[in-house]
């Protein structure tokens, strides 16, 4: 159990909620061996405590958040529950294995929920948390409560019930501003009332959850730490539900540039910063925004002629942040045909993948195979083949066989074969708008979908006309929202992997299950 004495300590603890309110963004559900990779690199980068996920709300997501108990080590893993015992049992279930574990409950506290959502009143919502705690502290000693919707809930409320589930057990309190609404100076002012004034939150944690619907979430959370909160919870990239969450290197980027305001510190290594900003990235197909702050691509980029000569003179003159603090440079290293499994398995080991056997002898075999088609595979490449193949794992559909054709005179098409997971060949043709969109239409055909493509994006991976190609793209179908990324040399082949993986994606989706926010 996590417990501190918030009066003698300025370590702030980082909960990162990256694969469970992040992953709540739409379209940016991972698989299980993709939430593994982000957990192992969270480890990497030191979190205090990783929330896998809310185990209730699929099969699927139970078993993920199992995985991540059962192989990541460090960390407490915590797991996600409405304030009932069927979702205190499935998370526990996922997360008993874990050396550290955590259950985390949530339920409505302002008005506005107990009144159209819940439909309860307060006194029963109240017997209702208080139950929840008690039932949680059965499993583990280790029980946080979060009181949704906090910022707009009565104080006079707030009070008696963080008081009744401290009580109850409760180790953390956790204050959520679940719509985003709070403004620092109010909510920093919250923080220190309920400090003050609720008995017994001088023996627990006190950790808050900010949303960024007015683009105040960072700012907002570190109100809260200067007025006596200890964890902060936030996500990668600042992804989640709506406008997003707290972003994680905001904070702690914030906290280490500005010590001599902010005497408060974190545990966290921060040169897997901008590895871990990259992975999330990929996976989750969420591009970061060339302006955001930390880890944007123009966070280090200077176009003004006034302050390229400062920095030439010195970089204080315009920068605050060194690229090296958040591990922000590139390695130069590059792999050949010639290359064996021990070079590829080290430079694989330096850009932070642990792999498995089975999968090192399948990414050795994919990279062979790249290597044969360009003279030389740059380490981006490489990462590239990891994430393509984490993400195709367990596929409904493999592409067996692709064949366009495309002209100034001739009417695009495309004839496409795919081996489903039962070994049967399906094949089809159609045609389009271009050679994309044909093959788009031929595998709709084949799966009998009709899937609406809702965003698609190409980059080149490294330079050079030989360049990998990686495609992410959006794409919904019957209110579910995907995302599905592939990369080949050949533009047309790697559009079709990333629309076969989030058919795949979609396919393994279990249910519409229940949805939180805290």
């Amino acid at each position: 159990m996590m417990r501190v004495d918030q009066g003698n300590t300025n370590k702030v603890y980082i909960f990162d909620s990256t694969l469970r309110d992040g992953e709540q963004t739409p379209g940016a559900r991972l698989n299980r061996d993709e939430k593994l990779e982000v957990a192992r690199q969270l480890a990497r980068l030191g979190v205090d405590i990783i929330e896998a996920g809310f185990p209730v709300s699929s099969p699927g997501e139970l078993k993920a958040v199992r995985e991540i108990s059962r192989q990541i080590k460090g960390p407490v893993i915590c797991a996600l529950a409405r304030a009932v015992p069927g979702d205190i049992d499935a998370a526990w279930e996922a997360i008993r294995e874990a050396a550290r574990p955590r259950l985390h409950v949530f339920l409505g506290a302002s008005d506005i929920h107990m009144q159209y959502k819940l439909k309860k009143d307060p006194q029963q919502l109240l017997e209702q948390a208080v139950a929840a705690v008690k039932y949680a502290r059965k499993f583990t000693s280790d029980v946080e409560y979060s009181p949704e919707d906090a910022t707009r809930a009565r104080e006079e409320y707030l009070y008696p019930l963080l008081e009744a589930v401290i009580k109850a057990g409760a180790s953390v309190i956790n204050i959520p501003d679940t719509v985003g609404y709070a403004l620092p100076e109010e909510f920093g002012a919250l923080i220190r009332r309920l400090k003050e004034n609720v008995r017994g939150m001088d023996r627990v944690m006190l950790s808050v959850h900010c949303h960024d619907d007015l683009g105040l979430a960072v700012a907002n959370s570190l109100a809260a730490v200067e007025n006596g909160a200890r964890q902060v919870e936030c996500n990668i990239n600042g992804i989640g539900e709506r406008a997003g969450n707290a972003a994680l290197e905001e904070i702690v980027v914030a906290l280490h540039i500005r010590k001599n305001s902010l005497p408060y510190f974190t545990d966290l290594n921060c040169s897997e910063i901008y590895r871990t900003s990259h992975l999330v990235s990929k996976l989750t197909g969420i591009p970061v925004p060339v302006n955001k702050a930390v880890i944007g691509i123009n966070a280090f980029a200077h176009s003004s002629g006034i302050h390229q000569d400062g920095i030439l003179k010195h970089k204080g003159t315009y920068e605050i942040i060194d690229a090296e603090l958040i591990g922000g440079k590139a390695a130069q290293m590059f792999l050949t045909a010639r290359s064996g499994r021990h070079a590829v398995q080290h430079q694989l080991q330096q850009l932070g993948f642990s792999l498995e056997d089975l999968q090192l002898e399948a990414i050795y075999a994919r990279f062979l195979d790249l290597a044969d088609k360009k003279k030389e595979v740059y380490p981006e490449d490489l990462e590239a083949l990891v994430l393509d193949h984490l993400s195709a794992a367990e596929p409904t559909y493999r592409l067996e066989y692709l064949q366009t054709v495309s002209g100034t005179k001739s009417i695009p098409a495309a004839m496409i074969r795919l081996k489903k997971d039962d070994d049967s060949i399906l094949e089809e043709a159609a045609t389009g708008s271009g050679p994309i969109d044909a093959a788009y239409n031929a595998v709709n055909k084949i799966a009998g979908m009709n899937i609406v493509l809702d965003g698609y994006k190409l980059d080149a991976v490294t330079h050079g006309r030989d360049a990998l190609g990686e495609v992410n793209v959006k794409m919904s179908c019957g209110g579910k929202s995907v995302s599905g990324r592939g990369t080949s040399t050949d533009i047309i082949e790697a559009s079709v992997k990333a629309y076969l993986n989030g058919l795949n994606k979609m396919l393994k989706i279990n249910g519409n299950g229940p949805a939180s926010s805290s």
